[in-house]
């Protein structure tokens, strides 16, 4: 019989050589295939379970095949949550049950859904990074127009310029994206107090025409709503017609209907002409585009004009709408000598500025105006702000900031705020003008959260006004604008593929868009697009959180864990942002995780070796992963969900299987297979080659004691009596530690050491002939301990 060191070594020198020719065996091929072309028809443990041949081949997988006969037992570890420390498998000391349950997803396989929390964090985040950037760029948009404008000195210049023309029409209401330049050219060239020009001519008549058909309209809805009214009280009378009068109120609210409909058909047509000939008032062009000598595009008046109504446009109250607003307030306020003089130019926007400033919303004037005059004798309980109830206080603070007169004017010498005032009163409002905003902002983060969830399919995402606006506005979207079928089209977009339909569309906020939603060619919900599925960031997480700690003392623990957990937060947080191969090896502290949590060594791995590794087609048994003698790194790359250009897509689970959990499977059971041959022959070799496959695993002395056939492999390499099982348990630790050093079972050079040793000493020991190895690894290596025994017998006593 050959030799247990030279039986050893020609298996470990080329152990992917050595497995490679256990697969050829076709017993072992048989065994392979059919597992692979059948576990993916596999929808429940119960399948599972009653598939023996699938049963079987997973159970020696796992080295479990002496509890094969206890399907209910392993029923149990399958169904068992191992996210739940208390769950069956959990509670199991043989860990080799927690490594058969996660080898299956029967409970935590990948659900499509609408989004993933992770995309809806991002999105959430993505709207408030959307606002704010639209609001930095109300006061940058404003600064390049005001550089540039005066430097304007043709028609042409102004509507060729993008940035320009855009803050214009937006300005005076122009759709910049249905715009007629010819229109356009002539109503910038038009002034408006020339009766023969072209905006008078050409626009002038039908916007009279619109304005007398409103006001038609306007008579029309306020007859028929009289004699609503005069039908109604007739129907109170004794002896009422009510049938009839029930028929003339029908026709007449027909008549308000048409007239409201009308009166907004003509409205929309006023306020469009309207901008128009507001647009023709703030320029100085002439009527060939060009300018006057000496005459600049626009005055500092209309220029300051538009400045205000482009910021006025905007959906929010930017720090630039509120420095005008502030400069407006300061204008208006310091001029006014009587409260009317206060509100006299925009008594709404008047209104608003001090609601803001002082808490109070903005209220009707007649009450804004009652406030300011208000008796200043706080002894005076009829007075209008000690009669405000709870509004007493608020409206108190408003008086106080003026200094009006009861009959609304201001004694000689007296301004109607002082500089103290007007500093307090500005300074309110620069403290509370985006509370408004923050609040609605605030609030539609919590619909679109608790609306998400309840999206089943594109046409349930498209009608959901909270969701959709949402998501659209935060990738920068105005949903008035955007078409919905081009939305749905974009989503339905295969990311994958360059020739799809979202690319078409050449805006990058529709690819961002999709990539926050998964939804399929057919609308429907779909597995999320990420580099690694759920599952896996979970499992990798605890394999990084044991990989640190398992040598740590009880002093250092603590300390390790938490780092450790703080490192698989930021895996967990950025994997889920991870787009592509080439991401994922630029963020190093990605990439030592993964190696770390594998038991690999970051620094004897480079970038370009595991761009070759992802890169690799691992249903190629000839592909570079596959060939290469370390079975972990194919594991790492079928954990990534990766394309052959190295992009995420969607790789399909095989049922119950997701594609590492597989290949995991499959390399377990020709390791298995590779050892229980090796046993038939040389039964030191089978211990060698066990002790070399748990080694990575062993973080304690106490595991080798627990574990006779490693305890076999330790006792021979080191020439300790059998006796030594009989010494306290404390004692035989103590030993074990006193002759290994722990931490180097995780260097291969030095196990390779030991066991080499190992395989020198069993055949001395042995003297090449039968050895008890053979039946420790039988049965006794892998007995099934107390607490296993007791829970079949308790699953015994419930059947």
């Amino acid at each position: 019989m050959v030799s247990t060191y030279l039986g050893f070594d020609l298996v470990a020198r080329n152990l992917r050589r050595s497995l490679t020719l256990v697969a050829q065996q076709t017993d072992v091929t048989r065994a392979a295939s059919y597992y692979k072309e059948n576990i993916g028809k596999v929808k429940t443990v119960d399948d599972f379970m009653k598939n023996d041949r699938l049963y079987r081949y997973a159970m020696k997988a796992y080295g479990l095949e002496d509890m094969t006969f206890a399907k209910a037992f392993m029923k149990k570890v399958l169904e068992s949550d191992l996210t739940d420390s208390k769950s069956f498998a959990n509670k199991l000391t043989d860990k080799r049950y927690q490594e058969f349950a996660a080898a299956f997803s029967f409970n935590s396989a990948t659900t499509a859904v609408a989004q993933t929390s992770y995309q809806t964090d991002e999105m959430v985040g993505l709207y408030t990074a959307t606002l704010q950037q639209q609001a930095d760029a109300v006061g940058e948009d404003t600064r390049y127009y005001n550089a540039k404008i005066g430097s304007i000195a043709t028609v042409d210049q102004l509507l060729n310029n993008d940035r320009l023309r855009t803050y214009v029409f937006s300005a005076f209401g122009i759709d910049d994206g249905t715009w007629s330049r010819a229109t356009m050219k002539n109503i910038l060239g038009s002034d408006p107090s020339d009766p023969g020009s072209y905006i008078n001519t050409v626009w002038g008549p039908p916007l009279d025409d619109a304005i007398a058909s409103f006001n038609l309209a306007q008579a029309e809805s306020t007859d028929a709503s009289s004699k609503i009214d005069d039908y109604t009280a007739q129907m109170a009378q004794p002896g009422a017609d009510l049938a009839d009068l029930k028929a003339k109120i029908a026709l007449e609210q027909g008549r308000v209907a048409k007239a409201s409909s009308d009166m907004s058909g003509f409205n929309k047509t006023i306020i469009a002409i309207g901008h128009y000939f507001e647009l023709a008032s703030a320029f100085e062009f002439s009527t060939d585009g060009t300018l006057a000598s000496g005459v600049a595009a626009q005055t500092d008046e209309n220029r300051k004009i538009t400045n205000e109504k482009f910021i006025a446009d905007q959906p929010r109250t930017s720090p630039a709408a509120a420095l005008v607003e502030k400069a407006y307030f300061e204008q208006q306020a310091s001029s006014a000598r009587t409260v009317d003089e206060l509100f006299a130019d925009d008594a709404f926007r008047m209104a608003k500025f001090i609601g803001v400033a002082f808490g109070v919303g903005t209220l009707p004037l007649s009450t804004l105006k009652s406030i300011l005059t208000s008796d200043r004798d706080v002894n005076n309980a009829s007075s209008f702000v000690n009669l405000a109830g709870s509004n007493k206080d608020a409206y108190t603070r408003l008086m106080n900031a003026f200094n009006f007169k009861q009959d609304g004017t201001l004694d000689a010498g007296v301004d109607a705020q002082s500089a103290t005032q007007s500093s307090a009163t500005i300074g309110r409002y620069m403290t509370a003008y985006n509370d408004a905003d923050e609040a609605s902002e605030k609030l539609a983060k919590q619909m679109f959260k608790s609306g998400v969830y309840g999206i089943t399919s594109i046409e349930k995402f498209v009608s959901t006004p909270s969701v959709y606006n949402f998501a659209l506005e935060a990738v920068g979207l105005d949903p008035d604008s955007v078409s919905a079928t081009t939305v749905k089209a974009a989503l339905k977009s295969d990311l994958s593929d360059p020739k799809s339909y979202v690319y078409t569309l050449k805006d990058d906020r529709y690819v961002q868009l999709a990539r926050y939603f998964n939804f399929d060619s057919k609308g429907q919900l779909t597995t999320p697009l990420v580099a690694q599925d759920a599952a896996e960031v979970t499992n990798i997480a605890k394999d990084y959180v044991i990989a640190k700690t398992k040598f740590a003392s009880a002093a250092e623990k603590a300390g390790l864990q938490e780092a450790a957990e703080k490192d698989a937060l930021y895996y967990k947080n950025a994997i889920a942002g991870v787009d592509s191969v080439s991401e994922l090896l630029a963020d190093k502290k990605l990439v030592n995780f993964i190696l770390v949590a594998k038991g690999l060594d970051p620094k004897k791995v480079t970038n370009d070796y595991l761009r070759k590794i992802f890169s690799s087609d691992l249903s190629d048994a000839k592909s570079f992963a596959n060939k290469e003698s370390d079975l972990r790194f194919a594991e790492i790359a079928a954990s990534f969900n990766f394309d052959k250009k190295g992009k995420v897509t969607r790789i399909a689970a095989t049922g119950p299987q997701s594609r590492e959990q597989l290949l995991e499977t499959q390399n377990n059971y020709l390791q298995q297979s590779l050892e229980s041959q090796q046993g038939n022959t040389n039964p030191g070799v089978r211990l060698a080659l066990y002790f070399q496959r748990k080694a990575p695993e062993i973080t304690s002395a106490y595991q080798i004691l627990a574990d006779k056939a490693l305890f076999e492999v330790f006792r021979t390499t080191y020439s300790l009596p059998d006796t030594m099982a009989n010494a306290p348990i404390e004692k035989q630790a103590k030993i074990v530690e006193k002759h290994l050093k722990l931490k180097d079972l995780g260097d291969p050079a030095k196990l390779g050491r030991v066991l080499s040793r190992f395989a020198v000493m069993y055949d001395l020991k042995n003297s090449q002939v039968s050895s008890p190895a053979l039946t420790i690894l039988n049965g006794a290596g892998t007995a099934m301990n107390q607490d296993t025994l007791m829970a079949i017998a308790q699953l015994g006593r419930r059947s």
